[in-house]
């Protein structure tokens, strides 16, 4: 999963340092400094710094109890991004508040290394469930190609996946739909496939089991929330289809919106999506 976020940040790093910042969003500078700025503060979006923390739950519970003392102040760290302003998606220049939770992902990614060196690097084997995360990770995919295309530098072509060019008034030229660079839905489409990977683990700790479940519960609906916001504001309300939109779930807040993120979380967690208990068979073997 690292080797995705990685690969991410890099495209990242090289479409902002070469692509005029008027064609991306939220941004004001240019050249290499730019870029490196902007990779900065992707570390602090939840498809990074978010998801680490599952990933340092399920370091530690590979690593003997002293990881503690590196994993705490890592969730930590990465928790930050919740804090007002560390975030702001109308503001995405790089500020030295961006540090603090982009130390936590690299304390997440040393654990994540140092786990790997003590119980090896294998596949979990199959798991109940396989074939629907299959399923819900192509149907994301399919939704996010707009936005992939985007994060390297392209527009999709006209007519492809409901077409990427809006026609505001007759007469004037087209106006992408879709701007270059990083989109919120595409953070919420790497919540989602990072949850449905992780999901096929289970850690030794059973009440680390179940903390590890929750955050991917909480994961799911959140990257659910928020891709489909931006899917219905780009594809459907930048169309002029309707002038009803999605509420933003990007940052946390006292809004109706994330009553159902919360909601949404805790039916997941009751159907047993990642939890230990949730693949009867494996029960069955374990007794």
């Amino acid at each position: 999963m690292w080797a995705v976020l990685a690969a991410d940040v890099v495209a990242i790093l090289v479409v902002y340092s070469v692509v005029d910042p008027s064609r991306l969003h939220a941004v004001s500078g240019h050249g290499l400094g730019a870029g490196l700025g902007r990779a900065l503060v992707q570390l602090n979006f939840p498809s990074v710094a978010g998801i680490a923390i599952p990933i340092t739950l399920l370091a530690i519970d590979a690593l003997p109890r002293r990881a503690w003392l590196v994993g705490v102040p890592a969730i930590a760290l990465c928790a930050f991004i919740a804090w007002p302003g560390v975030l702001d998606p109308n503001d995405l220049d790089a500020q030295w508040i961006n540090v603090v939770p982009a130390i936590g992902v690299g304390l997440a990614v040393g654990l994540t290394v140092a786990a790997a060196r003590v119980a090896g690097a294998a596949f979990a084997p199959r798991r109940s469930g396989d074939r629907a995360r299959i399923v819900v990770a192509a149907v994301t995919i399919l939704v996010s190609l707009p936005w992939i295309a985007a994060e390297v530098g392209w527009h999709l072509p006209q007519g492809v996946f409901l077409t990427t060019k809006l026609y505001a008034e007759p007469g004037q030229p087209p106006t992408a739909a879709v701007h270059l660079g990083h989109h919120h839905g595409w953070t919420g489409a790497l919540l989602v496939l990072s949850a449905l990977l992780l999901s096929r683990v289970r850690l030794e700790s059973l009440g680390l089991q179940k903390v590890f479940a929750a955050l991917l519960c909480l994961a799911v609906a959140y990257g659910t929330a928020i891709l489909l916001n931006d899917f219905w504001h780009e594809q459907v309300v930048k169309r002029g289809w309707t002038s009803w939109d999605i509420p933003n779930a990007l940052q946390p807040g006292l809004h109706g919106i994330w009553a159902i993120v919360l909601v949404a979380t805790g039916a997941l967690y009751a159907l047993g999506f990642a939890r230990r208990d949730a693949d009867p068979r494996e029960a069955i073997i374990t007794a």
